[in-house]
């Protein structure tokens, strides 16, 4: 039996290991997330245990069920909608803002990279999303608003859960690779306006997309 070490950043790292596997679908919706069974785990005691389970269901990513059982939060289609119209208005809007205040030529070199995506393959697709992920860092410096982008971090975190249903779709990666090119290629060049409608028509395709995903898999 284990012996748990507890630091001043225990229920950090437990926190940052139970939301990657939520993220990466390793611990799945309903999963019960025991309370002894995560400290034991994870090598800490129950004190930082809780407090990463608090943080979880505060993210609204866990949900608590009773004073004693946690459970990873459930994801449906009526979710996803929600989800994705807080994030068109926040990122159409933190797009348009960045092609006004950014670094033309830091999008142009992220337009560069997202011409020449591989998406064959985990590591390629890995690296795809990384892309992603320093597309909206760089759009996220540039706008320069603390309070969007405190808004949208949690739109975000739950957004990586919701991109593995379209992980293994290889003409929807490829679309939206194109559409995310469109979108650099537009903040390269300062075009607010066409920078908002490229995130829209983004957003919106990967929304049809995500949906007919579900209702594939709820089909015989």
């Amino acid at each position: 039996m284990s012996t748990a070490v507890d630091s001043p950043r225990a229920g950090d790292r437990a926190y940052a290991a139970l939301l990657e596997e939520i993220q990466s679908g390793a611990l799945p919706a309903g999963a019960v997330l025991a309370e002894a069974e995560q400290a034991e785990r994870f090598g800490v005691s129950r004190t930082p245990l809780r407090e990463a389970l608090r943080r979880l269901v505060a993210d609204g990513l866990a949900v608590q069920q009773s004073p004693r059982v946690t459970v990873v939060a459930a994801l449906d289609a009526d979710d996803i909608r929600s989800l994705f119209e807080i994030r068109r208005a926040l990122e159409e809007t933190a797009a348009r803002l960045a092609a006004q205040r950014g670094d033309r030529d830091a999008f142009a070199a992220l337009a560069a990279e997202f011409s020449h995506v591989d998406l064959a393959g985990d590591a390629g697709r890995d690296a795809y999303y990384a892309l992603i992920a320093r597309l909206d860092a760089e759009i996220d410096a540039s706008h320069g608003n603390d309070y969007l982008t405190s808004a949208l971090r949690p739109v975000r975190t739950h957004l990586v859960r919701v991109r593995r249903m379209a992980r293994d779709k290889p003409a929807r990666l490829a679309a939206s690779a194109s559409e995310h090119l469109l979108i650099a290629r537009a903040l390269a060049a300062g075009d607010a306006e066409l920078a908002a409608h490229a995130t829209h028509v983004h957003l919106h395709n990967a929304l049809t997309g995500i949906l007919e995903s579900l209702q594939n898999e709820g089909t015989p």
